[in-house]
């Protein structure tokens, strides 16, 4: 009787909520949402903090201190995990954000809730960049894709019903709830997350002895690089009103970038360097093309159109959606990363574009909906590659660096382009927003432009 040769069955990998990741993935995810609700529904809550404050000029500096904060904390995150592993950055990043929250929640003067967004920015730069690195160092190459299909769909929930929840939330109880509301929920996910934190550290890699290795270094061009971020965005924004002191900041901004910058980032990145430089400069892309117009989609359907808050706030829901289903897709077999990268910033590009039909004569605003959706769906395609490939491209002892590179590169990219949107307005005018508007998007389309032109060289120099 002849025996048949047994058949090796194929290599299925594990599942993000199978037996081997289920307490990790949702404590990652949990953190996630948390975090993300506490982003958008700050937005809806402003109004109510900045009257009971009496700080009407509370709006841009309550953004820009958590946005600087969580840049200097990418970095530092980063250049820890490399050296000690990522459960301590994590827990610290968690103590911080939980911090602010209760510090936001008791503020009683607009200097202290600044104080504490600066705190909360802290702790969430840090749990950012220690959750790459985590999935790096847990999960299997092959599910890495899904994890971070998953963390794009955390965003989706907190998108959908933040705004709004935070809104009810501060009518009915009180905007400070927003903030205390958060607080408990951290502990389960810090329950589950506790043993992928002991069992995800293992050795430590072999130390870098590269130029992102150097604590004092690296410390002193995250200072520059995030005080010329926020000096930049300062300057900028008073280009209108005091050009000559707004020039000297924006000048000033700019050579702190130039200092500090390029030292955070992988070797040639400012340059598009084959394989990670240019990896982790596509995040910055990506970035600075979709939040560049996604910021004034709203002023432009409310201006021209006379759409409510409510409505014109519909398009960037669905652009929501389109960034989840895009992330997904990008789950059902292996692809060619850089391919699907330059696919994601030409469908950026073509939303972004797209949007322009609403100041047509004629057209329905609502053209911007499926605008979005297809400008989200480049985006969840596209910034889930970038970091599947930056973390296959990254030695051992570089992931904490190139994850903080990642997140650096993401933040300066949408707030640079959404503050120069901002003066172009302001420059051009309140009551012809329409020219302010397609002057956005043709900047931004040529951003995206670039995305598509330089993205081939992501792949790894042969």
């Amino acid at each position: 009787m002849t025996v048949p040769k047994t058949v090796d069955a194929p290599y299925t990998p594990p599942r993000i909520f199978g037996p081997d990741y289920r307490t990790a993935s949702l404590g990652i995810l949990l953190v996630v949402t948390l975090i993300a609700f506490e982003g958008m529904s700050i937005g809806a809550i402003m109004p109510a903090v900045s009257k009971d404050l009496d700080a009407l000029d509370l709006y841009g500096m309550s953004f820009s201190a958590f946005l600087i904060a969580g840049l200097f904390a990418n970095v530092a995150a980063g250049l820890w995990s490399d050296r000690r592993g990522h459960a301590w950055p994590f827990l610290l990043g968690v103590a911080l954000f939980v911090a602010g929250m209760v510090l936001a929640g008791s503020a009683g003067s607009k200097e202290v809730f600044i104080a504490a967004r600066a705190v909360q920015g802290l702790g969430g730069g840090a749990v950012i960049v220690a959750i790459y690195v985590m999935i790096a160092r847990v999960y299997d190459p092959a599910v890495r894709p899904r994890v971070f299909a998953a963390l794009s769909a955390a965003w989706v929930l907190p998108a959908l019903v933040g705004p709004g929840l935070g809104g009810i939330i501060a009518q009915t109880a009180g905007w400070w709830w927003v903030f205390y509301g958060i607080v408990p929920l951290v502990i389960p996910a810090m329950v589950m997350l506790l043993p992928a934190l002991r069992t995800g550290e293992g050795p430590a890699p072999e130390p870098s002895t590269g130029p992102r290795s150097r604590p004092l270094a690296m410390t002193l061009a995250a200072t520059a690089t995030a005080s010329g971020a926020g000096v930049l965005l300062y300057g900028v924004d008073r280009l209108h009103t005091t050009p000559v002191p707004g020039g000297i900041a924006t000048a000033a901004g700019l050579a702190l970038l130039a200092v500090g910058l390029p030292r955070l980032l992988p070797p040639r990145a400012l340059r598009f360097g084959r394989g990670l430089p240019t990896t982790v400069m596509m995040r910055g892309v990506l970035s600075s093309a979709f939040f560049g117009v996604n910021a004034f989609i709203p002023l432009m359907l409310t201006k021209v159109h006379r759409f409510s808050v409510t409505e014109a706030g519909v398009a960037l829901t669905l652009g929501a959606l389109g960034w989840s289903t895009g992330s997904y897709l990008q789950t059902r077999r292996s692809y060619d990363r850089p391919l699907l990268v330059r696919i994601g910033a030409t469908a950026v590009t073509s939303g972004i574009l797209l949007t322009l039909l609403a100041l047509v004569p004629g057209v329905t605003g609502w053209v911007t909906v499926p605008a979005w959706v297809v400008a989200g769906f480049g985006m969840g395609i596209g910034v889930t590659s970038v970091s599947v490939t930056a973390m296959r491209q990254s030695p051992d002892a570089e992931q904490g660096a190139n994850s903080a590179a990642l997140q650096v590169v993401d933040t300066l990219g949408s707030a640079l382009t959404i503050g120069f949107g901002g003066v172009l307005i302001n420059l051009i005018g309140h009551n012809d927003i329409a020219t302010g508007y397609t002057t956005i998007i043709a900047l931004t389309a040529a951003v995206g432009l670039l995305g598509v032109t330089v993205s081939g060289r992501m792949r790894d120099v042969s």
